[in-house]
């Protein structure tokens, strides 16, 4: 039996039988999910607040880089008088080594006073994606990973509890969350079957942002498992 968000759901069969790949192992095809441009660099553009950084969408930029060849930019928009300097640097020290037709994603970072994240990959003909959870699962599809539907059910359930209950829900929340999370982590290595989804990402960072001071055994031994990926370490050093 494993816990959901929601309720009690014996799908732990019809998880199994899912196919995972490891992440570096494939991806998706970047003119079918973006679009074709015509030879010009596909620019994936967020626009956040740093009052509350999405440290979620960092985790998975560099999960990104591991997998495809992105230039990668920050700017701070006028609207904001200032930004902390570890922001400005969150990707880390860019240096152009390679001339821009070579890399297969641009991903710009905009802080910008702005009430939730923004993204937009065709600056002239969408609407802007909005909301952290939602920019986390299009940005993580991008690993061209393939999901049954109740496994995707699951994902995307517990990107929505972490994002409404963990992070911003009441202490009587965030409490019942971790209870269901320690009871899935008592059944698989990660929230969602054996291998890392962006439920992870998602439910790491809010815990990260979610006033959490204590977690039980199976999560305290999860956020290690996550912290342990280089991704999640880089990140945590913006929250110091």
């Amino acid at each position: 039996m494993i816990q959901t968000p929601d309720a009690d759901f014996d799908v732990t069969n019809i998880i199994q039988t899912d196919e995972f790949s490891p992440l570096t192992a494939n991806g998706a095809d970047l003119d079918l999910m973006l679009g074709k441009d015509y030879g010009a660099l596909k620019d994936v553009v967020i626009n956040a607040n740093p009052s509350l950084p999405p440290l979620s969408l960092l985790v998975i930029h560099s999960l990104l880089c591991e997998r495809y060849k992105i230039l990668s930019a920050v700017h701070t928009h006028s609207s904001v008088k200032s930004v902390p300097e570890n922001l400005l640097k969150c990707f880390g020290e860019q240096t152009k080594k390679q001339p821009r037709h070579e890399y297969q994603l641009a991903f710009t970072l905009i802080w910008k006073d702005v009430p939730k994240p923004q993204m937009k990959f065709s600056i002239q003909t969408m609407c802007p994606i909005e909301g952290e959870g939602n920019i986390a699962r299009f940005l993580f599809s991008l690993f061209g990973q393939k999901y049954n539907a109740v496994t995707s059910t699951l994902i995307d359930s517990w990107v929505d509890t972490a994002i409404f209950q963990l992070r911003e829900g009441s202490s009587k929340e965030r409490g019942a969350v971790l209870r269901s999370m320690n009871a899935a982590l008592g059944k698989s290595s990660w929230l969602v079957g054996n291998e890392l989804t962006v439920a992870d990402v998602v439910a790491w960072c809010a815990l990260q942002q979610g006033r959490c001071n204590t977690a039980p055994a199976n999560v305290q031994k999860w956020m290690k498992c996550c912290e342990n990926l280089a991704p999640f370490s880089s990140v945590m050093k913006l929250l110091k």
